[in-house]
């Protein structure tokens, strides 16, 4: 079974018999989702097929579905995850709000001790890191959101295992990967509970080394307002700047405990977030298309259970969920049934919460994905379509510096590589950069350029760049000919953050002889704003994404 498969491809032991209610596809595309994220985030389709054991017909079909929803990019036999994926770990960020409630105060300790704090949540094998709050240093800690550790090797581990119920710790036994093989399984386990029951009675956690060599950690629990251990907060540092785990835990202990402390006032007095308003719920067809027979629409729909949990919604019933989804109640009951033993999410009494088990769809591969990483597949997209050459560049002073390129075959193409830089002032995409900054950002900008005549047809007069350059905002778009080089055309638009502001710009180039301006205007102009709209579209997602 495809539960099987996602359990091996993760190094758990295979879980419990399948429920006889379990959707079988919903299965399938998240052990596919579960080996590309173990994988790196790419992976060959044969493979993938080898890995997840799938039939490669079957494989095929998951593939477009999941390409379909824009979880995955699909290029010639290689499929990737894609950004949009992140929707169903962030709906689980947004409803347990930890990053939201508790993120400033680990910045808050992190500047008190000059050392890194992150913030950890339990999953039935390994703690998850939900936030992360590093310092500017050669040798740190490298993490991203979505990150495991294994509960036998990390200080959150120990804390978190001393909450256990006898059956819980028999579960451990008899599925947890232990680090240090399987054949010492029972080893590992007994070792956990020694460390667990000193956590209990501590009130704190070491990890002396365990994780890495050199690397120290002093873990606290997190408790909310129930009593319930909601997360661990956890200093990190390394051998060098403390000379053992013990001299860490003496010197950032009581920085730790009031930290904690006040996180947990946090938690009691902000309350839950406000439920958001919904009206009516949408018509399932309407929300999830169907592009072919291939289509497959069990594993569509249960995945977009998920995406259900968010600010205000950290526990829903069936037809909340049915409602918020607009998918029928025996679809949704089937989703939860599946999703429960699979273990992304927890059914009691009638109520339905996300587990931190959402974030190993591929979360943390995509958290640590560059701006530049995002741009690249649509770049590469649009020089293919276009037969041109395609970039993207940040302001940096008075130049654009490329930081993504996707060339063309041609015998005559651009000359332009990652890393390059050229002056703003003679350059379509840097015409489009000054065009996102205020009026005296860009006299400011123009004023340090030299504005040297690159070619006869260079402008260097500053009241007519000026003017140029509002006219790019005006448009949406700017186009030069012939002024960094003769014979060179670039047309390029804007790339937007979150915020709205321009972060970036992309350009199409080519020789002049290759289109009319015209023309210009009516192929690549839409394709350049439908790509600026791509990289737009994958960048929301990506909370750490940042020029």
């Amino acid at each position: 079974m495809a539960a099987e498969v996602a359990a091996h491809e993760a190094g758990e032991a295979a879980p419990e018999s399948v429920p006889d209610e379990a959707v079988g596809p919903l299965m399938r595309g998240i052990a596919v989702l579960r080996a590309l994220a173990d994988g790196g985030g790419q992976e060959d389709l044969q493979e993938l097929a080898h890995r997840t054991g799938l039939a490669r017909a079957t494989l095929d079909r998951i593939i477009v579905t999941l390409k379909a929803l824009g979880h995955l990019h699909v290029e010639g036999r290689t499929a990737a995850l894609a950004p949009a994926l992140m929707e169903l770990g962030n709906a689980y960020l947004a409803a347990v709000r930890i990053p939201e409630l508790l993120g400033p105060r680990a910045h808050a300790l992190a500047e008190e001790l000059d050392e890194g704090v992150t913030l950890t949540v339990p999953d039935r094998h390994g703690a998850h890191f939900v936030h992360s709050a590093e310092r500017d240093r050669r040798v740190g800690i490298v993490c991203a959101v979505g990150d495991r550790l294994p509960l036998d090797a990390s200080a959150p581990g120990a804390l978190l295992a001393a909450t256990w119920s006898p059956a819980e710790w028999e579960h451990h036994r008899a599925h947890h990967p232990c680090v240090r093989g399987p054949e010492l399984a029972q080893a590992c386990t007994d070792d956990l509970r020694e460390r667990a029951a000193a956590a209990k009675a501590d009130g704190w956690s070491l990890d002396d080394q365990w994780l890495e060599a050199g690397l120290i950690a002093l873990g606290l629990p997190v408790h909310g307002p129930d009593g319930e251990l909601v997360c661990v907060v956890n200093v990190v540092s390394h051998i060098g700047r403390y000379p053992s785990a013990e001299a860490l835990a003496r010197s950032a202990l009581p920085a730790v405990r009031s930290a904690a402390a006040d996180m947990e006032r946090e938690l009691r007095t902000r309350g839950p977030a406000p439920a958001l308003k919904t009206g009516a719920g949408p018509s399932p067809d309407a929300e999830l298309t169907r592009p072919g027979r291939d289509f497959i629409e069990s594993l569509a729909r249960g995945l977009s259970v998920l995406t259900a949990f968010g600010p205000g919604r950290y526990t829903l019933t069936n037809a909340e969920i049915a409602h918020l989804t607009g998918l029928p109640r025996a679809t949704v009951r089937r989703a939860l049934i599946t999703l429960d033993h699979l273990g992304y999410i927890t059914g009691r009494d009638g109520l339905y919460r996300p587990n931190a088990a959402v974030l190993t769809l591929g979360y943390a591969p995509l958290s640590r994905l560059s701006p530049a990483q995002l741009a690249q597949p649509h770049l590469t997209a649009l020089s293919r379509a276009l037969s041109d050459s395609a970039s993207m560049t940040v302001l940096s002073g008075s130049e654009i510096l490329y930081v993504a390129r996707a060339a063309t075959a041609r015998w005559m193409t651009v000359n332009a590589t990652v890393g390059g830089r050229l002056p703003a002032y003679a350059t379509a995409m840097g015409r489009v950069l000054l065009a996102g900054l205020r009026p005296d950002e860009r006299a400011t900008v123009l004023a340090a350029s030299s504005l040297d005549a690159l070619t006869p047809h260079t402008v260097t007069d500053t009241g007519e760049l000026l003017r140029l350059v509002e006219r790019a905002a005006d448009e949406g778009y700017a186009l030069v000919e012939g002024e960094l080089e003769v014979g060179l055309r670039s047309m390029a638009v804007p790339v937007r953050g979150r915020d709205g502001r321009v972060r970036a710009a992309i350009n199409v180039a080519m020789h002049s002889s290759r289109r009319s301006v015209a023309e210009c205007v009516e192929q690549v102009l839409p394709a350049l704003r439908a790509a600026a709209a791509g990289i737009e579209r994958d960048l929301g997602p990506v909370a750490s994404a940042d020029f």
